[in-house]
C-alpha cells in the first residue's frame, strides 16, 4: 500500500495510480460524468467529497476555524490559505519580479500584470481585464445592477467605492 507503486494507469492520460478506485475517480474527468448531485440546487461533482464541500453553501457550515483570531471557514484549504497571514509565509514567487504570495492563485493574477494577458472578456462591449472579479464589477456598468445601498437614504450604487463617497454626504467627512 505505502510502497510507491502506481500500477493502474488512465488509458487517456497515462496518468498512474495507486489503486482502480482512484484511477476510476480520475477517469471522470474525461468522461465529464458526475454522479454525484446536490439535493438543493442539483449541481453535480465528479467525487462525493466536492458534493459534501458544496453543501456547505446551503447550510451556511464553517467547520474550519482559525486558532488565531476565531475566524471560520467552510473548506480546510481555505482555512490554510488564511493561516498563512498570520504567518507571513508566501511560498509563491514571481520569476520576473521576486514577488511573494499566499497563494498560486494570487501569483498567477500577478504574473498577467508582466505578460499584459486579460482572458476575460466583457460579452457587451469586449473589454479585457486579467481578473474574473473585475470583469463581474465592469459588466455591472452594462446590466445597470446596483448592489450597494445607502442605509441612510437608500440610494443604490453599482461601485462599493461610489457607496463610500456618498456616505461621506451624510457624516460631513470629506
Amino acid at each position: 500500500v505505502h510502497s510507491g507503486e502506481k500500477p493502474y494507469a488512465c488509458d487517456v492520460c497515462s496518468q498512474k495510480f495507486a489503486d482502480r478506485a482512484t484511477l476510476r475517480t480520475h477517469q471522470r474527468k474525461h468522461t465529464g460524468e458526475k454522479p454525484y448531485a446536490c439535493y438543493v440546487c442539483a449541481q453535480t461533482f465528479t467525487q462525493l467529497s466536492c458534493l459534501k464541500s458544496h453543501s456547505r453553501i446551503h447550510t451556511n457550515e464553517t467547520p474550519f476555524a482559525c486558532t488565531v483570531c476565531d475566524k471560520k471557514f467552510r473548506h480546510r484549504s481555505s482555512l490554510r490559505l488564511h493561516e498563512r497571514y498570520h504567518s507571513g509565509e508566501k511560498p509563491y514567487t514571481c520569476v520576473v519580479c521576486a514577488q511573494k504570495f499566499v497563494s498560486a492563485s494570487l501569483l498567477k493574477v500577478h504574473q498577467r500584470g508582466h505578460t499584459g494577458e486579460k482572458p476575460y472578456a466583457c460579452y457587451a462591449c469586449g473589454g479585457r481585464f486579467r481578473q474574473a472579479q473585475h470583469l463581474r464589477r465592469h459588466e455591472r456598468v452594462h446590466s445597470g445592477e446596483k448592489l450597494f445601498e445607502c442605509d441612510v437614504c437608500s440610494r443604490k450604487f453599482s461601485e462599493s467605492g461610489d457607496l463610500k463617497k456618498h456616505k461621506r454626504l451624510h457624516t460631513g467627512e470629506k
